[in-house]
This record gives structure tokens, sequence and C-alpha cells, in this order.
């Protein structure tokens, strides 16, 4: 697999365009990795998979029964799944002919309407009971996209349930990684980068944010727009734990000038002293990986770092987190450009480009427009078939659970 402009991007483009025999093959693949992880889950928690009610966390168990209950919404119960992007979101839905997954199963796994804190007091379906509603559910849409209209309408809310369980099994991999064990997840190997410190130059210009409609697109990716670019200096990679380790050795959690202060505000409630995960010892820094403390890997991306902490490091070393607009641009056009072994943090909050109009699953994007930053890119536990450049993922600032790191730029 490329992991620069000329390859990364084919399979996302395939999986955003395929036809229904491809897209079946995708769905099934996509299913098989849920149930890998989900086996992985029950090993290492037990039957009852109970996990602490806390923001970052999802019950594994409501995780299963939401990734069923989404497909059986959009397509199996939706009787307007051949309009697309232009089906009411709020029709009717029909009930399924499969006991337990009709409206009983809206009032569980129902993500707009359920909280997050209310799951944990929810009576769910067991395992068993849960693996076999998720059975019965992709049977039916398999079913169903055999009937379908084999063009970007009728196949629309296949290929959304597609990518919307990737998203729920990347977010297992780090849910496990939270909670100390292994997934048994083989994460796509780091890729080959540029040697350390490499910076790119790019001349000032024009880049369009925003795509045309074509194939599958996110509500919060359409409305292509000319943005100028004044001229500026970017990574050829990620920072590494070797460049982002001096600031934190020469006191840089301490250095009240490097943060904002929100940032500030975040260190002092967490008592943050070094990235989590690290610890500082006799033998040199050490990771906690799924558990298990071991050797840091200093050539490694940093990861799991809040977008304070990004921001911190960039101040003390001069430099700046770029644009979604300059990241995108390199992404496209710079040789040498590397990109995928984690989410990366920008300087640009998610909102909406000019004339957004919200898909039919609203609550995707128009309720996240808060001024939570952009992260571009993708980590190594995210599908192939996910990694879009112009794919525009968002977390609030100090979220350090998700796989994110950054690149630094300076204008020129």
């Amino acid at each position: 697999m490329g992991w620069t402009k000329s390859g990364i991007v084919s399979e996302a483009l395939g999986a955003r365009r395929a036809d229904k025999a491809a897209l079946e093959a995708l769905l099934l693949d996509a299913r098989a990795r849920t149930l890998r992880l989900f086996a992985a889950y029950e090993a290492a928690l037990g039957p009852e998979l109970r996990v602490p009610c806390t923001p970052e966390l999802n019950l594994p168990l409501w995780e299963l029964g939401h990734v069923g209950w989404f497909a059986d919404w959009w397509i199996a119960r939706n009787p307007q799944r051949h309009l697309g992007t232009q089906a009411d979101p709020d029709v009717p839905r029909t009930q399924p002919h499969q006991p337990g997954r009709g409206a009983s199963s809206d009032s569980l796994y129902n993500s707009s309407t359920v909280a997050h804190d209310r799951r944990w007091q929810l009576e769910l379906p067991d395992a068993g009971a849960t693996r076999a509603q998720l059975e019965a559910s992709l049977a039916d849409t398999l079913a169903l996209l055999q009937t379908a209209e084999d063009d970007d309408q009728g196949l629309y809310f296949h290929r959304l349930a597609l990518f919307h369980e990737d998203m729920h099994a990347e977010a297992a991999v780090y849910m496990a990684q939270t909670l100390g064990f292994d997934p048994g997840e083989t994460a796509h190997p780091r890729p080959s980068v540029p040697p350390a410190f490499q910076t790119l130059r790019l001349d000032s210009g024009i880049w369009t944010l925003g795509k045309a409609p074509d194939g599958f697109v996110f509500d919060n990716e359409l409305g292509a727009h000319a943005v100028p670019v004044a001229a500026f200096e970017i990574d050829a990679q990620p920072v590494r734990w070797a460049q982002y380790l001096q600031f934190v050795n020469q006191g840089g959690y301490r250095d009240r000038a490097c943060w904002s202060d929100a940032g500030w505000q975040w260190l002092s409630r967490n008592g943050a002293t070094a990235p989590r995960y690290l610890r500082s010892t006799v033998a040199g820094w050490e990771q906690q990986t799924h558990g298990r403390w071991q050797p840091l890997d200093m050539e490694a991306a940093a990861c799991h770092l809040t977008a304070f902490e990004a921001e911190a490091w960039c101040r003390w070393a001069g430099r700046r987190l770029p644009t979604e607009a300059e990241w995108e641009r390199a992404a496209h056009s710079a040789e040498g450009f590397a990109w995928g072994e984690v989410w990366e943090w920008t300087s640009s909050p998610f909102t909406p480009y000019p004339g957004f109009v919200a898909q039919p699953y609203v609550d995707y994007s128009r309720p996240w427009f808060d001024g939570r930053p952009v992260l571009k890119g993708a980590s190594l536990a995210t599908v192939p078939r996910m990694r879009h450049p112009k794919y525009r993922n968002y977390f609030p600032h100090e979220r350090n659970d998700i796989l994110s790191g950054f690149r630094s730029a300076v204008s020129v």
C-alpha cells in the first residue's frame, strides 16, 4: 500500500464508488473485522462485557447492537432507502420480520436519542442474542443490496452502513488500548517515512476545500470552494517521539508560555507531566501498549496526544499546526508527504462548508460544529478504504484516547 499521494487514495476511492458486487464483499469484510474485535473483547472482559462509564468508552454490547441497528434503520426498515441523500430522515420505519429488531431496538441503540451515560442502565440482549441480530441484519442488508439501483443514490445507505461500521471498528481498537488489552488487531505496518525533520515547501496558491458529488461523499465534505493559501513549509511526516520528547525533557509541561489558556487549564486539571501511556525510567522512556510497558520506539509517530499538547510543542518549536487547507494541499501535491500513521490535529475548526446541507443521518456532522478541531489523515487502525485526504475527522481538543498526533508548519 502506498503512503504518499501516489498510492494511498485508490482503495478509498474504490470503496466510495463501489458497485453492488464490490460493496457486498466490502460489507462482509467489515463484518468479519467487527466480529473478530468483539471476540477479543469477550476473551478479555468476560461474558458480561462490562466497562466503566466514562466519556471515552462505550459498552461493547451496545456498540455491537448499534452497528446492526444502524444498518436496519437506514436500509431494511427505511421505505425511502432508494432515494439516498434525498430520503426523509424522519420517515416512519417499518417493522422487520425478525423479532427484537423493531421499535424495542430503537429504544436501545439509537445514538441520537439514547444518551451516552444512559446506555449503562439499559437491559441489553446478551452476546449470543446480539450476534444473532447482527447476522439477521447483515442478511437483510445484502438481500436488499441485490435489488437496489446500481447508482450513487441507490447504494448510498449501503455505503453509509459500511463506513459507519468501519468507524466503530477503529473505535474498538483504541477503546481496547484504553482498557489495557490486546484487541487482536494487526495494525497496518508503519510506512517508510522521510528522514526526521525533513520539511516540504509549497508556494502560495489557491486550494479547493470540499468536494463535488462523486460516489459517496460525507455531508461535511461537500461544498467545494477555493481558498487562498500563502507560502508555507510543512513537515514531511508527523512529529516523531524523538522530536516530541525534547519538549518534555526540557520542561515543556511546566512552561506556561507554551500553552494556550485552555491548554494550561487542561494540563492543570489533569496533572499531566508527559503524554498519555508514557513514563520515564532509568532505562529510558517506556510506552504502555495494550496494558504492557515496553521500550518506546523513538522513531514512531508521537500518538495519543491532545490538540493542546500538539499546539504546545509547536509554540516551543517556533512553529504551528497546519490549517486544513495546507494539509490537504500538501497531501495532494507535495512529493514525499507521508500520512496514515496517526490522525493529525490541524488548527482549523470543524465548521460547515458553504451551502452545507445535512444528509439524512443528520447527527453525523451538524451537532459537532462547535469549535472542535479538524483532524486529517488516518491512523494505523483505520481500514484502508476509509483513508481519503478529503475526509474530515473531528474530536474535542482534550481527547487523547484516539490515535492522534500531528505535524507542524510555518509560514514563509
